[in-house]
């Protein structure tokens, strides 16, 4: 695409909040702003802490005190996620991603806009020889048919999405280091959700290629650099005002 046309997306790079529900809500008012227009599209990309993000699926499992005290036992902070599916899990090794866009109709164009996501981090991911692929896995986790695996055998990011009054939401995780931390906290998760999964096809792009968590980060980077102007920005008070009027909303207080 000719640069005179690409679109403008600001890209945040950073590390989180330390508050597992306000890194949520930091999503939610980056999208709520973007479809206010008071941002242009924003792509953040950051390093998360250790925390489960339930669906509200899962909280309306009756099970679900169990799982939540299931996480924390294994040292994940819980929280309601913001866009749909089943538990997820974010730590240290994996990269944060979320992608808001101004869209008139924000409900026409979804399956585009997961490929447009799942796209992006193929591409990244190929840059390291990876054999990135698009599509779910029998047994994988937080099940979607726009996940991203390596090779037919391991998925290694999952992608929501959400849609607001004209913006729309895609994040999700991508798992750079230390699959087993993944296992190790769904194990307990999802056996107190009464969710089948194979273990054994969860897997971390670490497994396939000599790669560091800052190389893909730069790698998802360059791979939107190819279709928008990057504008590099910093998350700022309005949006981080904004994230802690409603982290409340995205906590998991009370649940042992």
């Amino acid at each position: 695409m000719p640069p005179s046309v690409r679109p403008t997306l600001y890209l945040c790079r950073d590390d989180g909040q330390g508050d597992a529900a306000l890194d949520t809500a930091v999503a939610r008012a980056l999208a709520e702003r973007v479809g206010a227009g008071e941002l242009p599209a924003t792509l953040r990309l950051s390093r998360p802490s250790r925390v489960v993000a339930f669906g509200r699926q899962d909280a309306r499992t009756p099970r679900f005190h169990e799982a939540v005290g299931g996480a924390r036992a294994a040292g994940f902070d819980g929280v309601l996620r913001l866009a749909g599916g089943r538990a997820a899990v974010f730590h240290p090794g994996t990269i944060a991603f979320a992608w808001s866009q101004p869209i008139a109709t924000p409900r026409h164009g979804i399956d585009q806009r997961f490929q447009a996501m799942a796209e992006a981090l193929t591409e990244a991911f190929r840059t390291f020889g990876i054999d990135a692929r698009i599509g779910e896995l029998p047994g994988e986790y937080c099940a979607g048919r726009w996940s991203v695996n390596v090779a037919g055998r391991h998925k290694v990011a999952g992608i929501g999405q959400r849609v607001f009054p004209r913006a729309a939401h895609t994040g999700g995780v991508v798992v750079v280091h230390d699959a087993k931390a993944v296992i190790d906290v769904l194990t307990p998760v999802y056996a107190a959700l009464e969710l089948a999964w194979r273990p054994e096809v969860t897997g971390a792009l670490e497994d396939a290629a000599a790669v560091t968590w800052g190389a893909v980060r730069d790698a998802i980077a360059d791979a939107f650099e190819r279709t928008h102007t990057l504008v590099p920005w910093e998350l700022d008070g309005p949006t981080l005002a904004r994230a802690g009027a409603i982290a409340h909303e995205h906590r998991l207080e009370g649940c042992t």
